[in-house]
């Protein structure tokens, strides 16, 4: 019997690529969908591509519509995932892709959020690699509150991460420049039909003040066994979809690229959704569109003595509603894949 599910906050990008997971799991079943101002709208009215759930209607989301589902999916404003879990207390499983429970530290949230931190759930990226041993997917099974990971944050974690737990570079000056979908900025900014906005590159939340610098430092310090410090900068670039991030960082003494091929290909290769390219590849935003692979390149700039780590992923699908569903089948005890081979879709 299939588990029933519910997504708060279904009408943006997220949820409607939760929906289309969602659709395509063999054991789940999709029952409710809520909205904030498209209540009363049909899910083919703002996803007319969810042709599996296209009549389902979004209704208001409050505690009578989304109490007695077997897993709720909250896919809503920072702060409000907070509220609404408030009263799913005898939910079975939640995934939140909003930031509320990401963060350990009460005093980053407050600095970054301005509000009051609401509690840490299990972090949703099975994956990262742990320098206390293992990865965070040890630490997924059987919980009942996922905390999903932000898309940035999952570019940069899965390409740094490695290196980092085997101490192949410096944990500080570390330098992220990720190119960035304009689907990244949600729903309400940005064009209805999904055009390539404006044609021009636009850098935000420049000097360290993006919301996702304390939970990529969180996971680079889990990564690292020791605190780790991150320049992050984003660019919003004319695509639908999809993140490449350049991360750089100084090599240790006696690194080599022989020996960072090695570490990575120990540390993914027997990952389902994560790609070491060639020697000398390095991947491209349209090869992922529509799938929950991660491909990263590696090459070390002998010149300045840093190694750099190019990974690309959908920020729809690997940076959020995909990841959802990894942690989801951990949780229950499913095969990790689950609802995710063949999703993809030709850029």
């Amino acid at each position: 019997m299939a588990l029933t599910v519910a997504i708060a906050g279904a009408s943006g990008y997220v949820g409607g690529e939760i929906m289309r997971l969602v659709a395509n799991h063999p054991q789940l079943e999709l029952k409710t969908v809520t909205a904030n101002s498209n209540v009363g709208q049909t899910v083919s009215s703002l996803h007319p591509e969810n042709t599996s759930n296209g009549d389902l209607v979004f209704v208001e989301t409050n505690a009578a519509n989304l109490q007695g589902h077997d897993i709720v999916f909250l896919a809503m404003p920072h702060s409000k995932s907070a509220e609404v879990a408030a009263y799913l207390q005898d939910t079975k499983l939640i995934l939140d892709c909003g930031a509320d429970f990401r963060l350990e530290d009460p005093v980053a949230w407050k600095k970054f959020y301005g509000t009051e931190h609401a509690g840490t759930w299990s972090y949703g990226l099975p994956e990262l690699t742990l320098a206390s041993g293992g990865k965070q997917r040890g630490r997924l099974r059987q919980v009942t509150r996922v905390a999903v990971p932000g898309c940035n944050v999952t570019a940069i974690t899965l390409a740094l991460a490695p290196a980092l737990t085997a101490g192949l570079i410096e944990p500080t000056d570390i330098v992220s420049i990720l190119s960035v979908g304009t689907s990244g900025a949600g729903r309400p900014s940005v064009p209805a039909n999904k055009t390539e906005g404006d044609g021009s590159a636009n850098a935000y939340g420049v000097g360290g003040v993006h919301r996702h610098t304390p939970e990529i430092e969180q996971n680079l310090s889990l990564a690292a066994g020791e605190q780790v410090s991150v320049s992050f900068t984003p660019v919003l670039v004319p695509m639908f979809r999809g993140i490449l991030a350049v991360n750089t960082a100084k090599a240790k003494s006696g690194t080599t690229l022989n020996a960072l091929r090695e570490v990575y290909l120990d540390a993914y290769g027997d990952e389902a959704f994560i790609h070491v390219l060639p020697e000398g590849e390095f991947p491209s935003t349209g090869a992922l569109s529509g799938s929950n692979n991660a491909a990263i390149g590696i090459a070390l700039d002998e010149h300045s003595g840093r190694v750099v780590i190019v990974c690309a992923i959908d920020n729809l699908v690997k940076g959020t509603a995909g990841a959802a569903i990894q942690s989801l089948n951990l949780a229950l005890g499913f095969d990790e894949a689950l609802g995710l081979e063949g999703i993809g879709f030709s850029a």
